[in-house]
């Protein structure tokens, strides 16, 4: 007789779900992966990118406005709808979160601590460092930054969430801000290694830079993420300025507002040598136009583009603030960037690239061969790992739980 166990069933709570974004992509892959395993609900605003007929979403309301309204909403619209779930008859066995999305998760991975970048972007965040018609713009800055360490403080020091860390370096970000001891366990990167891999690069490379007009005798250094500030874009165009007597353009791609960056590359003169591009679920176009990958980041858990640039063989420049460079050893397989904002040694080390073809062969070469053992079937098995000691936990505390509800009744009574 066929065996009528039920799967688990996990809630997954993030407001988007694409493989667009970095840490979305890296929850979609995980999910995928994870779908034979568990059942599956997706407690999001949109979803793309994701075989609905495996999964059940959930759709929750957007409500449009300033980012740190449209939060505020989130965190309340996906309780609520999960609440009411609950009284459905709907119970999730795990409730997983990538970030710091809801309350009550029982598994959060981490892919920024807030409290450590603001503690960077301190300096740009005041006042007197920024023209005043920008002072809207910052005093939203500042609140939601304060909302976000507030929100982290709360999950983040609540020992019955199990944290999962994508870098081993948060750790310590997490002992020294929120006082989280103990050993907490690292999931490891992953790549799609049939997108992403120096055969499709060089197959895609000539369209792309047609496509994206980039003349063949020019260096195209490459940028992907949001948050630009957090991945260290204000370098980049200082270095850029550096690099003006080159042939050495910055691929930026993102849905960041430019605006407030167009002025500095005004001020730079550096206008030919920049260009923003959006988002493309084939990100692999973007790294098959580029020579250089470059995320030089203040804050980065970890930093997917980075290294699914590598896994395409591309030379790649990273921040040591980025987990990536947990992958990477210096001058073998890519180049650390000890301090994320000294954009001289950034444009040396992009100098050195634009004009060391041997040495961007062999980085790229190494850098490669360095990603290929981490695939998505390895991530996700450890990640499985993690939910099946989070639910072995769980199992074991609701008997004791039931009695204590039962000696309190038995008080009262």
């Amino acid at each position: 007789m066929e065996s009528s166990i039920r799967k688990p069933r996990l809630a997954v709570v993030s407001p988007f779900l694409d493989k667009s974004h970095g840490t979305e992509r890296m929850v979609v892959e995980w999910i995928t992966h994870l779908a034979d395993e568990f059942e599956i609900h997706i407690y999001s605003q949109s979803v793309e990118n994701v075989d609905l007929a495996k999964f059940t979403w959930h759709r929750i309301p957007r409500l449009r406005g300033p980012h740190i309204v449209s939060y505020l909403w989130w965190l309340a619209a996906n309780r609520v709808c999960r609440s009411w779930d609950r009284l459905r008859g709907l119970k999730c066995d795990l409730v997983f979160s990538p970030g710091i999305n809801c309350f009550d998760a029982d598994a959060v991975s981490i892919h920024i601590v807030f409290a450590e970048f603001v503690r960077r972007v301190r300096p740009d965040l005041s006042f007197s460092r920024n023209s005043i018609v920008s002072w809207p713009r910052l005093v939203h800055r500042k609140l939601y930054y304060r909302l976000a360490i507030f929100v982290e403080g709360i999950v983040f020091r609540n020992p019955r969430i199990q944290l999962i860390l994508t870098a081993p370096h948060t750790a310590g970000e997490l002992r020294r801000f929120y006082g989280r001891e103990g050993a907490l366990p690292v999931i490891s990167a992953a790549f799609d290694n049939s997108a992403f891999n120096p055969e499709r690069r060089w197959c895609l490379r000539d369209g792309a830079r047609v496509a994206l007009a980039i003349p063949q005798d020019h260096f195209a250094i490459l940028l992907v993420g949001n948050d630009w500030r957090k991945k260290g874009l204000p370098a980049l165009l200082d270095a850029m300025r550096s690099l003006s007597d080159l042939s050495v353009v910055l691929l930026v791609v993102g849905e960041d507002d430019s605006g407030p960056y167009r002025a500095l590359i005004r001020d730079r003169n550096i206008q030919n040598h920049v260009h923003f591009l959006p988002p493309r679920k084939d990100v692999e176009f973007y790294y098959a136009a580029a020579d250089a990958y470059a995320g030089p980041s203040l804050e980065d858990t970890f930093a997917l583009p980075a290294a699914e640039a590598m896994a395409c063989g591309l030379p790649v420049i990273v921040s040591a603030r980025a987990g990536a460079s947990t992958l990477i050893t210096d001058g073998a397989d890519g180049l650390i960037l000890d301090d994320p904002t000294d954009a001289e040694a950034l444009a040396n080390m992009i100098r050195r690239l634009s004009q060391d073809s041997e040495l961007c062969c062999r980085l790229g070469t190494n850098a490669a061969a360095t990603t290929r053992p981490y695939t998505w079937e390895r991530s996700t098995r450890e990640l499985a790992t993690v939910f099946e000691d989070v639910l072995r936990r769980k199992a074991a505390q609701a008997p004791e739980e039931k009695s204590i509800k039962g000696r309190s009744v038995s008080r009262r009574s």
